[in-house]
């Protein structure tokens, strides 16, 4: 490929362009790229640890770098803080500092210059006079409406929503003026904010800009990796066996080409970056095989001709020679002090020793602790009708376990439609008994909202959080963490004795005793079933 300082217009824009799902503002780009490059701009909270999928963006700013676009990276601290205040303010600077330098190491890992990038903090203009002013300014032109509607991809919706989230899209919206760009990329789930965006601003007198969106990318372990659940993600300082571990309990079936994160990580990371992918196998397997073209290694892994195996066992190998620089550079002194301060382990919970055994730990005996529920979110991977009861259906859910799916045995039928289980996130309850039913071991019990009533009975799963993926830990707000049990006794009745106070507010939002049901992410919901029971 040319130099940046060689590539035409049109060799410009294609680079800008590709593997991106949609444009808002193509013919406008066309034009300026006629007598200057592009001012770009990205922004990303500061709250979770970046984690190998983070190298989907990083794609694609490569692209944009390498078309001579000036590339700003908005470090959005600011925006962080009104994400129901995942982190202090102390942690927001660090994890800012933070991300800029594990940016700057992914990008250098896939050759991306680095000389037209430039990384901006929300909080070094988001808090000043003018900035302050058209937020108030936006807030008299647009309506509660509008301003729900805009974030209702990436802010979680709610009955009575915080302010904060009704805010989201504007301060988005004029950071596109105050950063002084051509445009703004994102995730295509940010659509209604970019369209909201193309509506305001020129009710403020300001230019309209430019969208780039890329497709929403499954996550290589689970529909969407987790920044707070370390067995989720590939961390970017994970050694090779971590790497290894995770990658092989991803969702790779056979064949299937549908929601597969690896085939999409070869897609937006893999071709973009080094142009071909090898399959390696063994002789007896056909051998190594190189692919210059995706959609060639697409049609061979429907047609089984390539093995989920061999494909994550190729995508490791590649993960960690991307990995190699950026941990590296992560062994200064500096920036190991850092990313411990940036992210502290979480604290214990000391327990006082027994006086009759100061050795042996305090087991978990307070049958009013629900913490003690291993609860998680769960992904159905395929639900079908029980072979032997037509009341039953038969799941197989990932919980984000090594071992593998989960059989689960539920007696939905009639009450929820089949096909709005296949692929659903769901809450399970997984440290129950395994019980037979009709013949069939279920693992683990799908919580539901339910209501009933003398003629009939109403029942709806339970929604996880926004941004949830299969294995994150479910946990109820303001109530002493404890190692859930291995295996409820069933003789001690812990599970119906917690159950009674399971129940769903008027709001939509799953509580125990009046404390929220939770994960990282956000709250455990039921939208269509408010004031309802959870069994």
């Amino acid at each position: 490929m040319p130099t940046q300082q060689h590539l035409s217009p049109e060799e410009k824009k294609s680079l800008i362009t590709r593997n991106l799902q949609e444009v808002l503002g193509e013919d406008k780009m066309t034009e300026i790229l006629q007598t200057r490059d592009l001012k770009v701009y990205w922004g990303t909270a500061t709250t979770g640890k970046p984690h190998v999928a983070y190298f989907v963006p990083m794609s694609k700013i490569g692209d944009f770098l390498k078309a001579g676009c000036e590339v700003t990276i908005l470090l959005a601290d600011l925006h962080a803080y009104l994400d129901n205040m995942k982190a202090p303010w102390d942690l927001l600077v660090l994890r800012s500092k933070y991300y800029e330098h594990v940016i700057k190491a992914m990008l250098r890992s896939i050759g991306v210059p680095l000389e037209k990038l430039k990384f901006v903090q929300g909080t070094d203009y988001q808090l000043s006079r003018e900035y302050t002013l058209d937020v108030y300014r936006l807030s008299s032109v647009v309506t509660e409406h509008d301003a729900k509607k805009a974030g209702a991809e990436v802010v979680k919706q709610v009955e009575h929503p915080l302010l904060s989230g009704l805010l989201y899209p504007g301060l988005q919206a004029l950071d596109e003026e105050y950063l002084k760009v051509d445009a703004q990329f994102g995730g295509v789930d940010q659509r209604k904010i970019f369209t909201f965006a193309e509506k305001a601003m020129p009710a403020l007198g300001y230019t309209k800009r430019i969208h780039l969106m890329n497709p929403m990318v499954p996550g290589l372990t689970g529909t969407k990796m987790s920044s707070s659940v370390e067995e989720s993600k590939i961390d970017l300082l994970d050694d090779p066996a971590a790497v290894k571990r995770k990658l092989k309990k991803a969702f790779c079936e056979p064949g299937n080409v549908e929601n597969n994160g690896v085939l999409s990580f070869v897609k937006s990371v893999v071709f973009p970056i080094l142009g071909e992918i090898e399959i390696v196998r063994k002789e007896e397997y056909g051998g190594n095989v190189n692919y210059t073209e995706y959609e060639k290694l697409v049609d061979d892994f429907a047609k089984e001709a390539v093995h989920p195996g061999d494909l994550k066992a190729s995508v490791v190998v590649i993960i960690n020679k991307l990995l190699q620089p950026i941990q590296e550079e992560f062994k200064n002194p500096e920036l190991i002090k850092l990313t411990k301060e940036a992210y502290p382990p979480p604290q214990k919970t000391k327990t006082k020793p027994s006086s009759k055994s100061k050795s042996t730990p305090t087991p978990n005996t307070d049958e009013l602790n629900p913490n003690r529920l291993d609860l998680r979110v769960g992904q159905i991977i395929k639900a079908e009708k029980h072979p032997d009861a037509d009341s039953l259906y038969l799941e197989t859910i990932d919980f984000g376990e090594e071992s593998g799916p989960r059989t689960v045995v539920s007696g939905l039928a009639g009450l929820v439609p089949l096909e709005a289980l296949q692929g659903r996130l769901i809450i399970g309850l997984c440290n129950l008994k395994p019980q037979k039913m009709r013949g069939i071991e279920s693992q683990a019990m799908l919580l539901c909202a339910s209501i009933k009533s003398e003629t009939s009975k109403e029942v709806e799963p339970l929604d996880p959080p926004a941004g949830s993926t299969a294995g994150d830990k479910v946990f109820i707000e303001g109530v002493n963490q404890v190692t859930p049990d291995e295996r409820l006794n069933p003789k001690k009745k812990v599970w119906e004795k917690l159950q009674v106070d399971l129940l769903v507010t008027k709001e939509g939002i799953a509580t125990w005793q009046g404390k929220n049901i939770v994960t990282s992410k956000g709250s455990i919901t039921a939208a269509n079933l408010r004031g309802s029971s959870i069994s």
